[in-house]
């Protein structure tokens, strides 16, 4: 059956699915039962599920991750969620040393199927500590898996396939990009959930975008297309593992790539993607990796958020950059 969602709204199926084929999924966070979320993504879940299986958390981070290892321990599918993005720095200590690494150093024994759900990125006008862009520190953790949706049918299957994985996922939210609409098939077989997606042809330049940044990357392409410029969009998805392939074959052929980021430029997910984009396809490249990004200040107070996010004019100045070498 196709439906119109928002990524809120797939997000929401999405967990009523995951709940209703598997018992042994259990929802934890602040706020998200009988307020559903502030964002109300689990909005419905505790009248239909009950206390026990949607619970309302106090608020600390570190004891909702803690009680999430010891239920993954006893064998459930905990799926925590963050508040905000910047909420989850106390649960940091958890999630890097507990969850990430249990599994390995029980040496196989304990599995951690673990879900983070984490509304990520500006956008919104919030006040500090709501618009983070934390992915790279997860990303660089081995043990943990790393997605980013950027649209309703990867939200609602992302999720699942996340929620049924045997190990630790970090699920990124764009948070400004809740109520954007597409169709989703809810009786589809879904892709696999560890890999990335050229969502647009193009011949002159690999566009690379991931979560809220996928949308910008399209209207860039579609504005440079005005302009005779073919650009080639690929949404990443998931940033640990990173999937790579259709990156380079892409860049074999366009010979120039863009990274497009909301969090800092320094040491962010670019700079992987660039030197392994350069490593591989050296030989097949016409101009250097160029990276677009937040910049190297902590993000601004709202009034000046979009001052510091990555638009349409700073991606097709770095297209422009590309193509002039």
């Amino acid at each position: 059956m196709t439906e119109t969602l928002t990524i809120g709204k797939a997000l929401n199926l999405g967990l009523r699915r995951a709940m209703e084929d598997d018992a042994k999924v259990v929802l934890m966070g602040e706020d998200i039962g009988r307020l559903g979320g502030v964002f109300r993504i689990t909005d419905g879940l505790q009248k239909d599920f009950g206390e026990d299986r949607v619970v309302d958390t106090p608020l600390a981070e570190a004891g909702i991750l803690g009680t999430a290892v010891g239920l993954a321990m006893r064998g459930y599918r905990p799926v925590c969620e963050i508040q905000f993005d910047g909420f989850v720095f106390p649960a940091y200590n958890q999630i890097v040393t507990q969850v990430a690494k249990i599994h390995a150093r029980s040496r196989g024994r304990l599995p951690m199927p673990i879900v983070i759900r984490i509304p990520f990125g500006g956008g919104i006008g919030a006040v500090e500590h709501h618009s983070e862009s934390p992915e790279a520190y997860f990303a660089h953790t081995p043990g943990l898996k790393v997605v980013a949706v950027s649209n309703p049918v990867d939200a609602y299957w992302g999720i699942q396939q996340a929620i049924a994985h045997p190990d630790p996922v970090v699920f990124l939210e764009p948070k400004r990009r809740y109520w954007e609409k597409a169709e989703v098939d809810t009786d589809a077989t879904p892709g696999p959930l560890f890999a990335s997606r050229v969502l647009r042809g193009g011949d002159d330049v690999t566009l690379l975008a991931y979560g809220p940044m996928v949308k910008t990357a399209l209207q860039a392409a579609e504005a440079a297309a005005e302009e005779g410029r073919s650009i080639e969009v690929v949404d990443l998805r998931t940033l640990s593992p990173l999937d790579l392939e259709p990156v380079f074959d892409s860049v074999r052929r366009t010979g120039r790539c863009v990274v497009v980021h909301e969090a800092a430029v320094t040491l962010g997910l670019g700079a992987e993607i660039a030197a392994r984009v350069t490593e591989t396809c050296f030989h097949s490249l016409e101009a250097p990796v160029l990276r677009v990004g937040g910049y190297d200040t902590p993000y601004p107070p709202s009034k000046l958020e979009e001052e510091y996010l990555p638009d349409l004019d700073r991606v097709l100045d770095a297209v422009d950059r590309s193509m002039g070498f």
